[in-house]
């Protein structure tokens, strides 16, 4: 895709936005549904995943483990903003991989131990870039990934959760 072919598609879009700015506020949604032997099985609107344990929790590792998926997040969006940002750009990619790695303690998540936090100690993001691009159009390419990557600002900057339930019969 050209730079100018993705202005195309996205200046209705842009357009409406600025118009009518109700309209970007978009509410995703996930749902999932408790399975067999400890696990979730969660539509995602283009295939079915079931979630379950990971090994280091007792799992089989024959179900998606959250934790992976929330990093499988954070690559597939940061690679479709890096993609879009430097087509916007008019940056070449030849190729680009994306990684993610995090550390997490499953002494936390298991309750071996109060001091152990549950969840990712620390989320490293890398980008492998094959391009000729200058060190100023490199910079510039990952500060905007960066800054318009959803699942990036969303770790980076935590969103409030609520949380609620209803009893569907006792």
């Amino acid at each position: 895709m050209t730079a100018d072919e993705l202005r195309s598609l996205q200046a209705p879009v842009k357009a409406q936005y600025r118009e009518r700015s109700e309209t970007a506020l978009v509410t995703l949604q996930a749902e999932g549904r408790i399975g067999e032997n400890i696990t979730c099985k969660i539509e995602t609107g283009k295939a079915r995943v079931e979630a379950g344990l990971h090994p280091a929790t007792g799992g089989n590792g024959l179900s998606a483990c959250s934790a992976d998926m929330l990093l499988e997040a954070l690559v597939g969006c940061a690679g479709v903003t890096l993609s879009a940002v430097a087509t916007a750009l008019g940056v070449p990619l030849r190729s680009a991989t994306i990684r993610a790695e995090g550390d997490l303690d499953f002494r936390g998540t298991l309750g071996v131990s109060k001091e152990v936090p549950v969840g990712f100690k620390d989320i490293r993001l890398h980008f492998d870039l094959h391009t000729d691009a200058n060190e100023e159009q490199l910079a510039t390419l990952l500060r905007l990934a960066e800054r318009y990557c959803v699942v990036y600002q969303t770790l980076s900057q935590p969103a409030k959760i609520n949380v609620s339930h209803h009893v569907i019969s006792r």
